[in-house]
Protein backbone atom coordinates (compact mmCIF):
# COMPACT_ATOMS: atom_id res chain seq x y z
CA UNK A 1 0.00 0.00 0.00
CA UNK A 2 1.38 3.41 -0.95
CA UNK A 3 1.75 6.04 1.76
CA UNK A 4 0.41 9.49 1.12
CA UNK A 5 1.30 12.08 3.76
CA UNK A 6 -1.16 14.87 4.46
CA UNK A 7 -0.50 17.73 6.86
CA UNK A 8 -3.72 19.34 8.07
CA UNK A 9 -3.79 22.91 9.37
CA UNK A 10 -7.36 23.59 10.55
CA UNK A 11 -6.48 27.16 11.57
CA UNK A 12 -9.05 29.52 13.05
CA UNK A 13 -12.79 30.18 13.17
CA UNK A 14 -14.78 27.56 11.28
CA UNK A 15 -11.55 25.86 10.17
CA UNK A 16 -11.62 22.94 12.64
CA UNK A 17 -15.31 22.23 11.88
CA UNK A 18 -14.89 22.01 8.11
CA UNK A 19 -11.61 20.09 8.45
CA UNK A 20 -13.47 17.42 10.45
CA UNK A 21 -15.71 16.75 7.41
CA UNK A 22 -12.69 16.12 5.19
CA UNK A 23 -11.20 13.80 7.82
CA UNK A 24 -14.38 11.67 7.53
CA UNK A 25 -13.69 11.24 3.80
CA UNK A 26 -9.98 10.49 4.37
CA UNK A 27 -10.87 7.87 7.01
CA UNK A 28 -13.43 6.35 4.65
CA UNK A 29 -10.90 6.09 1.79
CA UNK A 30 -8.30 4.55 4.11
CA UNK A 31 -10.80 2.09 5.54
CA UNK A 32 -12.68 1.05 2.40
CA UNK A 33 -10.21 1.67 -0.42
CA UNK A 34 -6.81 1.24 1.25
CA UNK A 35 -5.84 4.77 0.20
CA UNK A 36 -2.90 4.89 2.61
CA UNK A 37 -3.31 8.49 3.75
CA UNK A 38 -1.13 9.32 6.76
CA UNK A 39 -2.47 12.42 8.49
CA UNK A 40 -0.81 14.83 10.92
CA UNK A 41 -2.30 18.05 12.28
CA UNK A 42 -0.64 21.33 13.23
CA UNK A 43 -1.43 24.94 14.07
CA UNK A 44 -1.47 28.00 11.82
CA UNK A 45 -2.76 31.56 12.14
CA UNK A 46 -4.30 32.87 15.33
CA UNK A 47 -4.40 29.42 16.93
CA UNK A 48 -0.63 29.12 16.42
CA UNK A 49 -0.07 32.65 17.77
CA UNK A 50 -1.99 31.79 20.95
CA UNK A 51 0.26 28.78 21.62
CA UNK A 52 3.63 29.75 20.08
CA UNK A 53 3.53 33.54 19.68
CA UNK A 54 4.01 33.19 15.92
CA UNK A 55 1.64 32.48 13.01
CA UNK A 56 3.29 29.09 12.35
CA UNK A 57 5.96 27.36 14.44
CA UNK A 58 9.29 26.16 13.01
CA UNK A 59 8.29 22.56 13.81
CA UNK A 60 4.99 22.81 11.93
CA UNK A 61 6.75 24.58 9.05
CA UNK A 62 9.18 21.65 8.81
CA UNK A 63 6.28 19.16 8.81
CA UNK A 64 4.59 21.16 6.05
CA UNK A 65 7.76 21.06 3.95
CA UNK A 66 8.06 17.28 4.41
CA UNK A 67 4.43 16.38 3.59
CA UNK A 68 3.15 15.28 0.18
CA UNK A 69 0.40 17.89 0.52
CA UNK A 70 -0.65 20.56 3.01
CA UNK A 71 -4.32 21.15 3.71
CA UNK A 72 -5.22 24.51 5.24
CA UNK A 73 -8.73 25.57 6.28
CA UNK A 74 -8.74 29.28 7.21
CA UNK A 75 -6.87 31.83 9.30
CA UNK A 76 -7.64 35.07 11.10
CA UNK A 77 -10.35 36.82 13.04
CA UNK A 78 -10.97 39.99 15.07
CA UNK A 79 -9.40 38.39 18.15
CA UNK A 80 -5.95 38.90 16.59
CA UNK A 81 -6.47 42.32 14.99
CA UNK A 82 -4.04 44.01 17.37
CA UNK A 83 -1.13 41.52 17.23
CA UNK A 84 2.12 42.76 15.63
CA UNK A 85 2.08 42.83 11.81
CA UNK A 86 4.80 40.20 11.38
CA UNK A 87 2.96 37.59 13.50
CA UNK A 88 -0.61 38.30 12.30
CA UNK A 89 -2.54 35.12 11.35
CA UNK A 90 -2.12 35.76 7.59
CA UNK A 91 1.68 35.73 8.04
CA UNK A 92 1.47 31.95 8.52
CA UNK A 93 -0.27 31.53 5.19
CA UNK A 94 2.20 33.83 3.41
CA UNK A 95 5.18 31.99 4.92
CA UNK A 96 3.84 28.63 3.79
CA UNK A 97 3.41 29.95 0.24
CA UNK A 98 6.87 31.56 0.23
CA UNK A 99 8.93 28.79 1.85
CA UNK A 100 7.20 26.03 -0.14
CA UNK A 101 7.64 28.19 -3.29
CA UNK A 102 3.99 27.76 -4.25
CA UNK A 103 3.99 29.97 -7.32
CA UNK A 104 0.84 28.69 -9.08
CA UNK A 105 -2.55 29.34 -7.51
CA UNK A 106 -5.42 27.46 -9.18
CA UNK A 107 -8.90 28.79 -8.46
CA UNK A 108 -11.77 27.11 -10.28
CA UNK A 109 -15.06 28.99 -10.57
CA UNK A 110 -17.70 26.30 -11.05
CA UNK A 111 -21.41 27.00 -11.00
CA UNK A 112 -23.37 23.91 -10.03
CA UNK A 113 -26.69 23.78 -11.90
CA UNK A 114 -28.59 23.49 -8.62
CA UNK A 115 -27.15 26.84 -7.46
CA UNK A 116 -27.45 28.84 -10.72
CA UNK A 117 -30.37 30.82 -9.28
CA UNK A 118 -28.19 31.90 -6.30
CA UNK A 119 -25.76 33.85 -8.49
CA UNK A 120 -26.05 37.63 -8.69
CA UNK A 121 -26.12 37.18 -12.49
CA UNK A 122 -28.97 35.74 -14.55
CA UNK A 123 -29.00 31.92 -14.32
CA UNK A 124 -28.45 31.49 -18.09
CA UNK A 125 -25.18 33.44 -17.85
CA UNK A 126 -23.69 31.19 -15.17
CA UNK A 127 -25.34 27.75 -15.39
CA UNK A 128 -22.64 25.23 -16.31
CA UNK A 129 -19.85 27.80 -15.73
CA UNK A 130 -16.41 26.16 -15.40
CA UNK A 131 -13.49 28.60 -15.42
CA UNK A 132 -10.00 28.01 -14.02
CA UNK A 133 -8.01 31.07 -12.93
CA UNK A 134 -4.26 30.48 -12.73
CA UNK A 135 -2.73 33.23 -10.57
CA UNK A 136 0.99 33.83 -10.11
CA UNK A 137 1.42 33.69 -6.34
CA UNK A 138 4.98 34.47 -5.24
CA UNK A 139 5.97 37.52 -7.32
CA UNK A 140 4.54 40.86 -8.34
CA UNK A 141 3.56 43.82 -6.23
CA UNK A 142 2.86 41.81 -3.04
CA UNK A 143 6.50 40.77 -2.75
CA UNK A 144 8.43 43.40 -4.75
CA UNK A 145 11.03 45.63 -3.03
CA UNK A 146 11.16 48.41 -2.04
CA UNK A 147 7.92 48.19 -0.05
CA UNK A 148 7.79 51.03 2.44
CA UNK A 149 6.29 54.25 3.71
CA UNK A 150 8.90 57.01 3.87
CA UNK A 151 8.94 60.54 5.27
CA UNK A 152 9.60 63.38 2.83
CA UNK A 153 11.26 66.62 3.94
CA UNK A 154 8.14 68.71 3.28
CA UNK A 155 5.93 67.11 5.94
CA UNK A 156 4.48 64.65 3.43
CA UNK A 157 4.90 60.88 3.34
CA UNK A 158 5.26 58.53 0.39
CA UNK A 159 4.04 54.91 0.19
CA UNK A 160 5.87 52.60 -2.22
CA UNK A 161 4.99 49.14 -3.50
CA UNK A 162 7.00 47.68 -6.37
CA UNK A 163 5.66 45.48 -9.17
CA UNK A 164 8.50 43.14 -10.19
CA UNK A 165 8.56 40.08 -12.48
CA UNK A 166 11.52 38.11 -13.81
CA UNK A 167 11.36 36.10 -17.04
CA UNK A 168 11.34 32.68 -15.33
CA UNK A 169 8.41 33.61 -13.07
CA UNK A 170 6.19 34.38 -16.06
CA UNK A 171 7.46 31.39 -18.07
CA UNK A 172 6.58 28.88 -15.36
CA UNK A 173 3.10 30.22 -14.56
CA UNK A 174 2.27 30.44 -18.28
CA UNK A 175 3.43 26.83 -18.75
CA UNK A 176 1.15 25.64 -15.92
CA UNK A 177 -1.81 27.45 -17.51
CA UNK A 178 -1.17 25.96 -20.95
CA UNK A 179 -0.68 22.44 -19.54
CA UNK A 180 -3.96 22.65 -17.60
CA UNK A 181 -5.79 24.06 -20.63
CA UNK A 182 -4.83 20.90 -22.54
CA UNK A 183 -6.82 18.87 -19.99
CA UNK A 184 -9.87 21.14 -20.35
CA UNK A 185 -11.14 23.35 -23.20
CA UNK A 186 -7.64 24.04 -24.61
CA UNK A 187 -8.02 27.83 -24.38
CA UNK A 188 -5.97 30.34 -22.36
CA UNK A 189 -6.68 34.04 -21.91
CA UNK A 190 -3.74 36.02 -20.46
CA UNK A 191 -4.65 39.22 -18.63
CA UNK A 192 -2.39 42.19 -17.75
CA UNK A 193 -2.23 45.99 -18.20
CA UNK A 194 0.29 46.30 -21.02
CA UNK A 195 -1.23 49.66 -22.04
CA UNK A 196 0.03 51.44 -18.90
CA UNK A 197 2.50 49.09 -17.14
CA UNK A 198 5.95 47.96 -18.30
CA UNK A 199 5.50 44.76 -16.29
CA UNK A 200 2.26 44.14 -18.22
CA UNK A 201 4.00 44.62 -21.55
CA UNK A 202 6.77 42.24 -20.44
CA UNK A 203 4.18 39.68 -19.18
CA UNK A 204 2.45 39.77 -22.57
CA UNK A 205 5.73 39.26 -24.46
CA UNK A 206 6.88 36.31 -22.34
CA UNK A 207 3.48 34.52 -22.40
CA UNK A 208 3.34 34.97 -26.20
CA UNK A 209 6.84 33.50 -26.63
CA UNK A 210 6.17 30.50 -24.33
CA UNK A 211 2.99 29.78 -26.28
CA UNK A 212 4.78 29.93 -29.64
CA UNK A 213 7.71 27.76 -28.49
CA UNK A 214 5.91 25.00 -26.56
CA UNK A 215 2.13 25.26 -26.62
CA UNK A 216 1.09 26.35 -30.12
CA UNK A 217 -1.70 23.72 -30.02
CA UNK A 218 -3.48 25.71 -27.28
CA UNK A 219 -5.60 28.70 -28.29
CA UNK A 220 -4.16 31.88 -26.70
CA UNK A 221 -5.86 35.27 -26.38
CA UNK A 222 -4.89 38.43 -24.49
CA UNK A 223 -7.09 40.87 -22.61
CA UNK A 224 -6.46 43.95 -20.49
CA UNK A 225 -7.19 43.00 -16.88
CA UNK A 226 -9.84 45.69 -16.35
CA UNK A 227 -11.66 44.59 -19.52
CA UNK A 228 -11.31 41.02 -18.24
CA UNK A 229 -13.13 41.94 -15.04
CA UNK A 230 -15.92 43.49 -17.10
CA UNK A 231 -16.16 40.44 -19.39
CA UNK A 232 -16.27 38.06 -16.39
CA UNK A 233 -19.46 39.82 -15.30
CA UNK A 234 -20.87 40.29 -18.82
CA UNK A 235 -20.34 36.83 -20.36
CA UNK A 236 -18.24 34.59 -18.08
CA UNK A 237 -18.70 31.37 -20.08
CA UNK A 238 -16.45 32.73 -22.86
CA UNK A 239 -13.41 31.82 -20.71
CA UNK A 240 -11.72 28.47 -20.07
CA UNK A 241 -8.35 29.15 -18.37
CA UNK A 242 -7.31 32.67 -17.35
CA UNK A 243 -3.65 33.30 -16.46
CA UNK A 244 -2.64 36.50 -14.70
CA UNK A 245 -0.31 38.06 -12.15
CA UNK A 246 -0.57 38.14 -8.37
CA UNK A 247 -2.51 41.39 -7.93
CA UNK A 248 -4.95 41.02 -10.83
CA UNK A 249 -5.34 37.32 -10.03
CA UNK A 250 -6.35 38.17 -6.48
CA UNK A 251 -9.10 40.51 -7.71
CA UNK A 252 -10.30 38.60 -10.76
CA UNK A 253 -10.61 35.30 -8.90
CA UNK A 254 -12.82 36.96 -6.28
CA UNK A 255 -15.03 38.37 -9.05
CA UNK A 256 -15.24 34.91 -10.63
CA UNK A 257 -16.01 33.36 -7.25
CA UNK A 258 -19.11 35.47 -6.75
CA UNK A 259 -20.51 34.42 -10.16
CA UNK A 260 -21.06 30.97 -8.70
CA UNK A 261 -23.58 32.02 -6.08
CA UNK A 262 -21.46 31.59 -2.96
CA UNK A 263 -17.86 32.27 -1.99
CA UNK A 264 -18.34 29.35 0.42
CA UNK A 265 -18.41 26.87 -2.47
CA UNK A 266 -15.00 27.30 -4.04
CA UNK A 267 -11.74 25.36 -3.55
CA UNK A 268 -8.19 26.32 -4.47
CA UNK A 269 -4.77 24.75 -4.96
CA UNK A 270 -1.31 26.32 -4.74
CA UNK A 271 1.43 24.36 -6.48
CA UNK A 272 5.21 24.55 -6.54
CA UNK A 273 7.68 23.47 -9.21
CA UNK A 274 7.99 19.82 -10.18
CA UNK A 275 10.91 18.04 -8.52
CA UNK A 276 13.04 16.69 -11.43
CA UNK A 277 13.95 13.57 -9.40
CA UNK A 278 10.52 12.53 -8.12
CA UNK A 279 8.10 14.36 -10.43
CA UNK A 280 6.24 15.58 -7.33
CA UNK A 281 5.25 19.16 -6.59
CA UNK A 282 4.94 20.82 -3.19
CA UNK A 283 1.28 21.73 -2.82
CA UNK A 284 -1.19 23.38 -0.47
CA UNK A 285 -4.97 23.20 -0.74
CA UNK A 286 -7.46 25.56 0.88
CA UNK A 287 -11.01 26.83 0.46
CA UNK A 288 -11.32 30.35 -0.95
CA UNK A 289 -13.53 31.58 1.90
CA UNK A 290 -12.30 32.99 5.22
CA UNK A 291 -12.51 31.84 8.83
CA UNK A 292 -16.05 33.25 9.39
CA UNK A 293 -15.53 33.87 13.14
CA UNK A 294 -19.14 35.11 13.46
CA UNK A 295 -20.46 31.55 12.95
CA UNK A 296 -17.54 29.56 14.40
CA UNK A 297 -18.48 26.75 16.78
CA UNK A 298 -22.13 26.72 15.75
CA UNK A 299 -21.95 23.72 13.40
CA UNK A 300 -23.56 25.65 10.54
CA UNK A 301 -20.55 26.38 8.27
CA UNK A 302 -20.59 25.13 4.68
CA UNK A 303 -17.87 22.43 4.30
CA UNK A 304 -18.25 22.01 0.51
CA UNK A 305 -15.32 24.26 -0.50
CA UNK A 306 -13.08 22.34 1.90
CA UNK A 307 -14.30 19.01 0.52
CA UNK A 308 -13.83 20.23 -3.07
CA UNK A 309 -10.29 21.32 -2.11
CA UNK A 310 -9.64 17.72 -1.08
CA UNK A 311 -10.83 16.61 -4.54
CA UNK A 312 -8.22 18.98 -6.03
CA UNK A 313 -5.65 17.48 -3.65
CA UNK A 314 -6.39 13.96 -4.88
CA UNK A 315 -6.23 15.17 -8.49
CA UNK A 316 -3.03 17.23 -8.44
CA UNK A 317 -0.93 15.69 -5.64
CA UNK A 318 -1.85 12.01 -5.79
CA UNK A 319 -3.11 11.47 -9.35
CA UNK A 320 -6.29 9.90 -7.90
CA UNK A 321 -8.33 11.14 -10.85
CA UNK A 322 -11.27 8.73 -10.57
CA UNK A 323 -11.62 9.38 -6.83
CA UNK A 324 -11.44 13.16 -7.39
CA UNK A 325 -14.05 13.03 -10.17
CA UNK A 326 -16.32 10.94 -7.96
CA UNK A 327 -16.02 13.36 -5.02
CA UNK A 328 -16.88 16.33 -7.26
CA UNK A 329 -19.85 14.36 -8.63
CA UNK A 330 -20.97 13.59 -5.06
CA UNK A 331 -21.01 17.32 -4.22
CA UNK A 332 -23.14 17.97 -7.30
CA UNK A 333 -25.48 15.06 -6.42
CA UNK A 334 -26.03 16.33 -2.89
CA UNK A 335 -26.92 19.79 -4.18
CA UNK A 336 -29.30 18.28 -6.75
CA UNK A 337 -30.94 16.36 -3.89
CA UNK A 338 -31.67 19.72 -2.26
CA UNK A 339 -29.28 19.64 0.71
CA UNK A 340 -28.24 23.17 1.72
CA UNK A 341 -26.29 24.85 4.50
CA UNK A 342 -27.59 28.26 5.59
CA UNK A 343 -25.38 30.30 3.24
CA UNK A 344 -26.85 28.66 0.12
CA UNK A 345 -30.33 27.89 1.48
CA UNK A 346 -33.33 28.48 -0.79
CA UNK A 347 -37.02 27.75 -0.55
CA UNK A 348 -38.06 24.08 -0.67
CA UNK A 349 -34.57 22.76 0.13
CA UNK A 350 -33.38 20.67 3.09
CA UNK A 351 -31.36 22.75 5.55
CA UNK A 352 -28.47 20.89 7.18
CA UNK A 353 -25.49 21.84 9.33
CA UNK A 354 -21.78 21.27 8.73
CA UNK A 355 -21.80 17.61 9.80
CA UNK A 356 -25.10 16.91 8.02
CA UNK A 357 -23.69 18.21 4.73
CA UNK A 358 -20.46 16.25 5.22
CA UNK A 359 -22.42 13.06 5.92
CA UNK A 360 -24.60 13.59 2.83
CA UNK A 361 -21.53 14.02 0.61
CA UNK A 362 -19.87 10.95 2.13
CA UNK A 363 -22.99 8.85 1.51
CA UNK A 364 -23.18 10.03 -2.12
CA UNK A 365 -19.43 9.45 -2.52
CA UNK A 366 -19.64 5.87 -1.20
CA UNK A 367 -22.46 5.21 -3.67
CA UNK A 368 -20.54 6.73 -6.60
CA UNK A 369 -17.43 4.68 -5.80
CA UNK A 370 -19.57 1.59 -5.04
CA UNK A 371 -17.78 1.10 -1.72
Amino acid sequence: MSHRTLFLLPGDGIGPEITAEVVKIIDFLNDKAGAGFEVEQGLVGGSAYDVHGVAISEDDMARAMAADAVFLAAVGGPKWDSVPYEVRPEAGLLRLRKDMQLFANLRPAICYSALAASSSLKPELVEGLDILIVRELTGGVYFGEPKEIIDLDNGQQRAIDTQVYDTYEIERIASVAFELARTRGNRVCSMEKRNVMKSGLFWNQVVTRVHKEKFADVELSHMLADAGGMQLVRAPKQFDVIVTDNLFGDMLSDVAAMLTGSLGMLPSASLGAEDPATGKRKAMYEPVHGSAPDIAGQGIANPLAMIASFAMCMRYSFNMIAEADALEAAISDVLEQGYRTGDIMSEGCKKVGTAGMGDAVLAAYAKTLSL
